[in-house]
């Protein structure tokens, strides 16, 4: 997409977007959570999505046609696991699941922004962000990347996943070189939280340094 097409998209003219993202076990989180007590507005997608699945009767209703009543608890709320079994070995269905949630996500961080004092430089988290081409809705990106055996070791600490299942969901991502190649800027976070905080704010500087 070129740069007018991505303005012309923009909910707000005097933004610029940045999409920030990061494989399993990255560190992604962790670099929004810097950015944000930087003083940077970020929008986080995932976390969005998760909760409009279970706001709102349209999404619930299209997820039910697709994955079943099992999609949803008795409680009301996102199977997530379920949906998960389902998904993880049906790439169609995933891709039609996705197609389901992004429109939805799109909209609340349309709504987000507009309502946002501070909209200079937005920092858009998202997991997939190159795996649905959604960097083309974004001015430029970030990623946040580590070593395989780094992120393997925080996913298994962090969720108490045995080394085969993690890396059985790494394989099923988008390569690292890559996102590497896509990305306008890259962060890594192969050692400690000290080096990683050091990695942002040089990430940081670059960004400030543009001319907007």
């Amino acid at each position: 997409m070129e740069q007018n097409e991505i303005l012309a998209e923009n909910p707000d003219p005097d933004s610029r977007i940045f999409g920030l993202t990061g494989g399993i076990g990255s560190g992604k989180t962790t670099v929004a959570k810097i950015l944000e007590n930087m003083g940077f507005s970020i929008y986080y997608s995932d976390a969005r999505a998760k909760d409009l699945v279970n706001e709102s009767a349209y999404l619930k209703s299209e997820i039910i046609k697709l994955l079943g009543e099992d999609a949803y608890n008795k409680d009301g709320l996102y199977n997530r696991k379920y949906v998960a079994n389902i998904v993880f070995t049906n790439p169609g269905k995933l891709d039609v699941l996705n197609s389901i949630i992004h429109p939805a996500v799109k909209s609340d961080f349309k709504n987000w922004l507009q309502n946002r004092e501070d909209k200079e430089i937005i920092f858009k988290e998202t997991a997939l962000l190159f795996e649905l081409d959604l960097d083309k809705e974004c001015h430029q990106s970030v990623l946040v990347t580590a070593e395989d055996n780094a992120r393997s070791k925080r996913v298994m600490d962090r969720d108490g996943k045995t080394y085969r299942e993690v890396l059985n969901i790494m394989n099923k991502q988008m390569p690292e070189k890559e996102k590497i190649k896509r990305a306008d800027f890259v962060i890594y976070n192969n050692g400690t939280l000290e080096d990683l905080q050091n990695e942002v704010e040089k990430v940081k500087s670059e960004i400030m340094a543009l001319q907007f």
